[in-house]
């Protein structure tokens, strides 16, 4: 994503649809950055001992925020199907893409351990009679580094894509913004901008 070189004196908030798609189009690309960001702390996360509680926080994080992306919205700025498709890499890269979301789903379920599966059941001895009860617990598959790492690439490559689409309708608004009168522009509320860290 394209960054200003120069600290504007003010900047004015544009209310038009290519303005809010432009916004729709840079949360995006932050959804997919954090994405990246995720995978690799995995990556490096699962090259030694890792942590379970890190990695399915790490994990979750990177499947909601991909799954974000998808999200059609009001101005239809999310990403599709036929972007996924778009995308060469090798392999069923849409079949990964549903993989993500349904894993997104299962993660995500406010009523499903996405670490374990459990079952009760009752213990019975030789001559049929109930001893106890016995909870059993299957845990789900352990993630691994070939998901996370074809998770990444598939994101670096929707990045890109959604980079392409950002320098495209920045130009639109720019475009726009510069046929605003000095007055029309001053009349426009004042976004504060603050500097971030050095």
């Amino acid at each position: 994503m394209t960054n200003a070189i120069n600290e504007p004196a003010t900047v004015r908030r544009l209310v038009t649809p290519a303005a809010e798609a432009l916004a729709d189009l840079a949360s995006i690309f932050n959804d997919l950055q954090t994405v990246l960001r995720c995978c690799e702390r995995l990556v490096r996360e699962l090259a030694g001992r890792p942590d379970d509680v890190v990695v399915e926080g790490v994990w979750t994080t990177a499947l909601i925020s991909y799954a974000r992306c998808f999200t059609g919205g009001a101005r239809g700025m999310g990403l599709t199907e036929d972007d996924v498709r778009s995308i060469e890499l090798p392999g069923e890269v849409l079949e990964w893409h549903k993989v993500l979301r349904q894993l997104r789903k299962h993660y995500a379920d406010p009523a499903t351990n996405p670490r374990e599966r459990y079952e009760v059941g009752a213990a019975t001895s030789a001559d049929g009679r109930v001893g106890g009860i016995a909870i059993t617990g299957v845990p789900q598959p352990p993630l691994d580094e070939v998901t996370v790492r074809q998770t990444g690439a598939l994101a670096y490559r929707l990045s890109a894509l959604v980079d392409r689409r950002i320098s495209e309708h920045q130009e639109r608004v720019l475009a726009a913004a510069n046929a605003l009168s000095p007055a029309d522009l001053g009349r426009l509320e004042l976004i504060e901008v603050s500097a971030g860290p050095a």
